[in-house]
């Protein structure tokens, strides 16, 4: 039995979003975020846009003065899921899904995430500069970026490239460029191994309702490889860090 529909849609479909984070991580961030009635939140690398999406909520869009977003990627299926999360939360009217580049983007926000999309700028520091010019004067950005919590091995720096920096070194960066730290949280083990599993979930039940599908084979060894590196590489190395960053 094969399913040219089903293998698609299940890449991330156990995910809640495509990043270490648990709900009640996600609501202290937004808390944090502080976004206020009437604010414009931009989410750029929003995948389908959940974060953006109780971004908005939590600013209010009820009342005179409500609260807007745009989430902005590349990833024409991503921005169809968010389309249609949007609309099944009512807030279609609120937040609009735009195909573009990160990086080209120039109209700035109130509030703006960004989040393990860094390597859409060229990299944590390209990112830091170019995000300060769609952030507005008092203005705050959510950037989440990799870092090193141990040092790696030659394999796993390989593996990620030279621009992921120790903890240390990711807020000096952010200070060096004329932002300030309001607040600084990371991804615990629960939440990497919740994410991890999860981005294997949906494509492990599709190998299971699917077995002699001729793409299993290929699908099978991604999976598994993708599973060897996590586990037996860079588990409890990599971390992900969560900036609320002002200026």
């Amino acid at each position: 039995m094969q399913s040219d529909d089903h293998l698609a849609a299940s890449r991330y479909a156990r995910m809640r979003w495509n990043t270490p984070l648990s709900p009640e991580h996600a609501a202290l961030l937004l808390q944090r975020l502080d976004v206020r009635p009437g604010a414009r939140v931009l989410d750029l690398g929003c995948g389908w846009g959940e974060l953006l999406l109780r971004a908005v909520a939590a600013g209010g869009v009820s009342g005179p003065i409500a609260t807007r977003g745009v989430g902005v990627d590349t990833d024409d299926d991503a921005l169809a899921r968010g389309r249609r999360l949007a609309a099944d939360r009512s807030l279609n009217r609120h937040v609009a899904f735009v195909t573009g580049e990160a990086s080209a983007w120039q109209e700035p926000a109130d509030r703006v995430l960004c989040i393990g999309s860094a390597h859409a700028f060229g990299g944590t520091e390209a990112a830091l500069d170019a995000l300060a010019a769609v952030v507005r004067p008092g203005g705050r950005l959510l950037f989440g970026d990799g870092y090193w919590e141990r040092s790696p091995t030659a394999e796993l720096a390989e593996l990620f490239g030279p621009d992921v920096a120790t903890l240390p070194g990711l807020i000096e960066a952010a200070r060096e460029r004329g932002w300030r730290l309001l607040h600084l949280s990371t991804a615990d083990q629960r939440e990497w191994d919740d994410f991890e599993s999860t981005w294997l979930a949906g494509r492990q039940e599709w190998l299971l309702a699917y077995p002699e599908d001729p793409r299993a084979a290929d699908v099978r060894a991604e999976l598994d490889d993708r599973l060897r590196e996590y586990v037996g590489g860079y588990r409890g190395v990599l971390g992900l860090a969560y900036l609320v960053l002002g200026r």
